[in-house]
């Protein structure tokens, strides 16, 4: 058999090698766009910060490891995808059959349609390629706008204001909504958060708007290009809604990103109503042979049973070996995704697990230490923890994941203790996990 995957990041590279375990004989092929050997995103901001060579973010450091696990590699974008003659065309004009297809093509970023979002110095931060492109920009007190104080944006956050804060350059980070993370942290949380980063240094600045951004042209007349540099040093002039004009040497652009899926029109294959590709539990999509896997996908969430798009490096391994092993043949069913959320802003550890949101008909309890930077507050739905979210605190938070995915019951006592003190979680979690086991 040969199977076919688009998408040379973690999710394709667990699936391929997951194949090649239960089907030692079969052809795999990884088609990826990057010129890169297949990386994590994730290490990008370690990169940034140069805590790691560009070797660091490698998912596999043995050059010879693709050749001798006999995976072959393609560099090209998949242009179409045919569900009946089962093809799919790529970029480099090259048209591969297939038995088994995985679409783990990721996501993509978006950039807002504001003015001035083509120029040179305005950079996502999504690639090997951006990294770079930032890590030349980063002269000594370089001036930095980011845009987007979401999950990507505020992990990359320290690692710019970090770079620039040692040479006397600055981060102002631009959230168009109300507070930071909004998508993964509740209000507290989020306050916690930026408080936090505010004392580390970064400008934030919330429900503001970028307008436009355009060259900072130095003025016109009889001047001197070394007079006119110290003059206008800065490369670009950032225009908000409020009027006001300020000059930044470039803007990084972290406003989220989408399933990248474009190459499916008229594929058969179902994209559902949040962007991504629906699967079902065995990871297949609405055409047979074709499975998909990771942040393109619609999934059923776990607390729910909704779809949802959980674009997390952990869901999407998970949902790669669920994939890589149908494809072989097998019969695995995922459990569906937990939402699960951590993020490490200046040695501050914030995460979020199930529904952190809170359930309709449920009740919550909070625990707040605004001084020490301190928060834990649980979401219940009858005598169930649903949710939670935590700022400051890592010590036995594994147990938080526990009492949510296991959907451990807790007794009319632990529960009422737990409304007085929900610090005491992981005492409810050995007492009334261990009297379900």
């Amino acid at each position: 058999m040969k199977h076919v995957i688009l998408g040379n990041g973690p999710t394709g590279v667990v699936a391929a090698e997951t194949i090649r375990k239960k089907r030692p004989g079969d052809e795999i092929v990884i088609v990826g766009d990057e010129h890169e050997r297949p990386y994590s995103r994730m290490a990008i901001p370690y990169l940034l910060e140069g805590k790691i060579a560009e070797s660091g973010t490698l998912l596999r450091h043995d050059r010879n490891h693709w050749e001798k696990a006999r995976i072959d590699f393609v560099e090209a974008r998949a242009t179409a995808v045919d569900g009946q003659a089962r093809t799919v065309a790529l970029s480099n004009g090259e048209t591969l059959a297939w038995d088994t297809l995985l679409l783990a093509t990721g996501s993509k970023p978006v950039r807002p349609p504001i003015p001035g979002m083509d120029l040179p110095d305005v950079v996502s931060c999504w690639t090997l390629e951006d990294a770079r492109a930032i890590l030349s920009r980063l002269r000594p007190g370089a001036r930095v706008l980011q845009m987007g104080a979401g999950f990507i944006g505020c992990i990359i956050m320290e690692a710019i204001a970090t770079t620039v804060g040692k040479t006397g350059g600055s981060l102002t980070v631009v959230e168009m909504g109300d507070r930071m993370v909004p998508r993964m942290m509740t209000p507290m949380a989020s306050r916690l958060i930026r408080a936090w980063s505010e004392k580390a240094g970064v400008e934030i600045l919330t429900s503001t708007r970028v307008t436009g951004i355009e060259v900072n042209r130095p003025p016109g007349g009889l001047m001197s290009p070394v007079a006119k540099a110290k003059l206008h040093p800065h490369h670009v002039l950032v225009s908000f809604g409020d009027g006001e004009k300020r000059a930044f040497d470039f803007v990084i652009c972290a406003t989220g990103v989408a399933p990248a899926i474009d190459y499916l029109k008229g594929s058969g294959v179902e994209i559902g109503s949040l962007g991504g590709i629906v699967v079902d539990d065995h990871m297949q999509t609405t055409v047979p042979g074709i499975y998909a896997a990771g942040d393109c996908t619609e999934s059923r969430d776990f607390s729910t049973g909704e779809l949802m798009v959980n674009a997390i490096q952990p869901n999407a391994a998970d949902q790669a070996l669920v994939a890589g092993s149908n494809m072989a043949g097998g019969a695995a069913v995922t459990r569906g995704g937990l939402r699960m959320n951590v993020l490490e802003t200046f040695g501050l550890i914030s995460t979020s697990y199930g529904q952190w949101w809170g359930a309709e008909g449920g009740d919550h309890v909070e625990a707040i230490d605004e001084e020490e930077f301190r928060y834990l507050r649980l979401e219940f739905l009858e005598n169930r923890i649903v949710g939670a979210t935590v700022v400051g605190r890592t010590h036995h938070i594994g147990a938080l994941r526990g009492l949510i995915q296991t959907g451990v019951r807790l007794t009319p006592e632990w529960k009422a203790k737990l409304t007085v003190d929900p610090n005491l979680f992981m005492d409810a979690y050995l007492a009334c996990g261990q009297s379900a086991a």
